[in-house]
C-alpha cells in the first residue's frame, strides 16, 4: 500500500495495519519513524543513537495528515528511542513513548527500542488452515486462564521465559486436557501490579519474558501441541502515565478532554475518544497485529460493560449523554462492531470474547442483525451466582435452590463461556477452596462439586490457573503458584479430577456439541430443594445423552430415584467421590440398570446412591 493511501485510511480510520506505516522501521539506509502528532509545531526523535539530543533529528509533518516522519541512519536495531514533541499552543515539550512501538526496554525503563523484522519461521499453516474450518460453537473449548510471570517460576523467584515456559505449560495443559491457553495480556505495562489491564504498549509484547520472536515461538509451539492460544486484550481504558499516551501531544489525542467522558475515576485510567478516526485505527491495527503477526487465536477483551455505558460507574452529574440523550456509547458501540467484523473476516476461526456483566442484548449475535459481534460472552451471572451459592453452608443451601437454576432461564440467550477467573481470587477475595465451608474434607468435596458443576452445565469452560488443584492461598501475581500442594493427596486427587472432567468434555458429543442450543440441555428435576439435589441430561446433537445428579450436601442419599430416557444398564462415568479424586469411595459399583418403572415424567428409573457433596455422571452403555 502506498504511504498515501495508508495514510488516507488511518485519518478515515479505516485502516487496519496502522503500524505498517507507523512506529519504526529499519530499512536499508538506517531506521525510519513516524508519530501522529497533529497538535504538535516541532516533533524529533531522541535516543541513545543521538545522545537523547532533541535537535539533531527532527521529523517533518506531512501535512493535514497530523502525522510526521524522519529515516535516522545511526539508529540500529535494538537502539532505544523517545519521541520529543513541542505543543504548538502552548510551547510545552514532552517526552513520549512511540505508540507503535513493538518493543520497550525493561521495566522500570519505559523507552522503545528499534525491533528487526521477525526471523521467526512459523510451522502453523496447517492448524490456521483447521482453525478457518473448525465449527466453534460445537466443539470443546475449555480454556486454561494463565498469568505468564507467576505460574511457575525457577527455584529464585525469576519468571520463566517463553521458550522455558513453553516447555513446561504446554504439556500441563495438554495433560489436564485443556483445548486453549489464555494470557493475561502480555501487551507491554510498567507495573506488574496491574497484571497487564494497564497497557502502555499496544504494540509490544512485554520485555519481561523474552523477545517478540520468543513469543511468536511460544504460539507456535501450542499450536504444533494442538493448542490454541487466547490473548487478554484491553481497548477499553489506559493509564495516565505521563511518558506514554496520556495528552500525548499536549492535548487530549487518544482520550477525550472532558473528564466526564475521558476518565475511569475508579481504575485511575483514560478512556479511548472511539468516535476519533485515528483512535479507530489504532486500536484496530493493535487487534490485526497480535493475531496476524503472532497467530493468536483470539481475543478476550476486556472491561467491555465500562466501553457500552457512559455512566458506567459514574453518580448523576458525572457523565455526558450520548446525542440522544441515553447512556449508551454510541462510539464505543460502532468501534466493537467494526472490531469484530474484522477479525472474523480477516482471521476466520479466530474468538472473540467479551468479558460483559451486564444484560446488554446480543452481545454474541452477529453485527447484521444489529448484535455486537462477539463469538461469546462471559456469563458472570453464572460465575457470581454459583460462587454464591456454593460458599453458603450446607444446611442452608436449601432455601437458595434457585440460585443454581435461574441461569437456565437466559443461558441461550448468548454463546457463553462459564468462567471461575482470576477476578475472583484476588483483592480479599480468597481462593476458589477458600471460599468453600466446611472442614478440610468438605472444602475439597465443596470444590470437586463445583468443577463438575462447571463441566456438566452447557457452556465453554474457562479455568484460572490453580484453580484446578485446589490453590489455598489467594493469588499474587509476585509468586509462582503453591505447586506443593499436590504432595498432599487431596490436592492431587482435584487435580486428577480436573483432569478426567475436562477429558470428558472434550470427548462425549453430549456435554459440548450444544452447549448453545436448549436441545443439548433438559431438567430431569430441578425442584428437589429439600435435598439440594438436582438432576438433569445432556444431550449431544448425535442423540447421545448422559445423565447428571449432583447433591449439595454433606448428607448420603440412600435409595435416591431418578427418571432417565431410557431402560437397561447404565455406566457410572464419574463420581466425585472417588477415592481416586480423594473422596470416601461412596457410590453405585460402576454399573446399574435403569427399570422400567416410570419416574419423573420418564419411562425408565436409576435408584442410585448420593455421594455426600457430589456429582455422579452417568453413560447409557
Amino acid at each position: 500500500m502506498q504511504h498515501s493511501d495508508a495514510l488516507y485510511l488511518f485519518n478515515e480510520g479505516r485502516n487496519f495495519q496502522a503500524w505498517r506505516l507507523l512506529g519504526s522501521h529499519v530499512g536499508e539506509t538506517g531506521t525510519s519513524f513516524r508519530v501522529w502528532a497533529p497538535n504538535a509545531a516541532q516533533v524529533s526523535v531522541v535516543g541513545d543513537f543521538n545522545g537523547w539530543n532533541p535537535v539533531a533529528h527532527p521529523l517533518h509533518s506531512l501535512g493535514a495528515s497530523g502525522v510526521w516522519e524522519a529515516c535516522v541512519a545511526d539508529a540500529q536495531p535494538g537502539s532505544l528511542y523517545r519521541f520529543s514533541l513541542t505543543n504548538r499552543d502552548t510551547g510545552e515539550v514532552l517526552v513520549k513513548a512511540d505508540p507503535y512501538a513493538r518493543g520497550f526496554e525493561l521495566r522500570p525503563g519505559s523507552a522503545a527500542y528499534v525491533v528487526p523484522p521477525s526471523a521467526h519461521a512459523w510451522r502453523d499453516a496447517g492448524w490456521l488452515a483447521r482453525r478457518a474450518g473448525w465449527d466453534w460453537q460445537r466443539a470443546p473449548v475449555n480454556i486454561y486462564e494463565v498469568h505468564a510471570g507467576s505460574w511457575m517460576r525457577h527455584p529464585d523467584g525469576r519468571p520463566y521465559l517463553w521458550r522455558e515456559l513453553a516447555e513446561r505449560l504446554i504439556p500441563y495443559a495438554l495433560e489436564q486436557g485443556y483445548t486453549h491457553l489464555e494470557l493475561l495480556p502480555v501487551t507491554e505495562h510498567p507495573l506488574d501490579e496491574s497484571w497487564g489491564y494497564q497497557t502502555t504498549g499496544y504494540f509490544a509484547p512485554t520485555s519481561r519474558y523474552g523477545s517478540p520472536d520468543d513469543l511468536r515461538a511460544f504460539v507456535d509451539a501450542c499450536h504444533a501441541a494442538g493448542l490454541g492460544v487466547i490473548l487478554d486484550w484491553v481497548p477499553g481504558h489506559f493509564p495516565q502515565d505521563a511518558w506514554a499516551l496520556a495528552r500525548y501531544d499536549g492535548t487530549a489525542l487518544y482520550e477525550h478532554e472532558d473528564p466526564r467522558l475521558g476518565l475511569h475515576a475508579d481504575w485511575g485510567t483514560h478512556i479511548f475518544n472511539y468516535g476519533r478516526h485515528e483512535v479507530r485505527s489504532f486500536l484496530l491495527s493493535s487487534a490485526h497485529w497480535w493475531l496476524s503477526e503472532f497467530h493468536f487465536d483470539g481475543l478476550r477483551v476486556d472491561a467491555v460493560a465500562s466501553m457500552l455505558y457512559l455512566d458506567y460507574s459514574r453518580q448523576p452529574g458525572e457523565w455526558l449523554p450520548n446525542r440522544h440523550g441515553g447512556r449508551e456509547n454510541l462510539e464505543a458501540i460502532d468501534f466493537l462492531q467494526a472490531l469484530n467484523a474484522m477479525v472474523h473476516a480477516e482471521f476466520p476461526g479466530a474468538l472473540t470474547i467479551a468479558e460483559e456483566s451486564t444484560a446488554w442484548p446480543q452481545v454474541s449475535r452477529p453485527t447484521w442483525v444489529g448484535g455486537l459481534g462477539f463469538s461469546m460472552k462471559w456469563n458472570m451471572g453464572w460465575m457470581n451466582d454459583s460462587l454464591r451459592y456454593f460458599a453458603r453452608e450446607p444446611v442452608h443451601r436449601r432455601w437458595h435452590h434457585n440460585e443454581l437454576t435461574f441461569g437456565q432461564v437466559y443461558a441461550y440467550s448468548e454463546n457463553y463461556v462459564l468462567p471461575l477467573s482470576h477476578d475472583e481470587v484476588v483483592h480479599g477475595k480468597g481462593s476458589l477452596l477458600g471460599k468453600l465451608p466446611g472442614d478440610d474434607w468438605q472444602r475439597c468435596a465443596n470444590l470437586r462439586l463445583l468443577l463438575a458443576w462447571q463441566a456438566a452445565m452447557p457452556g465453554k469452560k474457562l479455568m484460572f490457573m490453580g484453580g484446578e488443584f485446589g490453590q489455598c492461598r489467594e493469588w499474587s501475581e509476585a509468586r509462582e503458584l503453591d505447586w506443593g500442594l499436590l504432595a498432599d493427596p487431596a490436592h492431587a486427587g482435584l487435580r486428577r479430577l480436573s483432569a478426567d472432567l475436562n477429558r470428558l468434555y472434550r470427548d462425549l458429543p453430549a456435554l459440548h456439541s450444544q452447549d448453545f442450543d436448549p436441545l443439548g440441555f433438559e431438567w430431569i428435576d430441578c425442584n428437589d430443594s429439600e435435598h439440594s439435589v438436582l438432576c438433569w441430561l445432556r444431550w449431544g446433537r448425535d442423540g447421545s445423552h448422559v445423565v447428571v445428579v449432583a447433591n449439595f450436601t454433606p448428607v448420603p442419599r440412600h435409595g435416591y430415584r431418578v427418571g432417565v430416557p431410557r431402560g437397561g444398564e447404565h455406566v457410572e462415568i464419574l463420581n466425585t467421590d472417588s477415592a481416586h479424586y480423594g473422596g470416601a469411595d461412596l457410590g453405585n459399583g460402576g454399573r446399574l440398570t435403569a427399570t422400567g418403572e416410570a419416574w419423573m415424567g420418564r419411562p425408565a428409573s436409576l435408584e442410585l446412591t448420593l455421594p455426600p457433596l457430589s456429582v455422579l455422571i452417568l453413560q447409557p452403555a
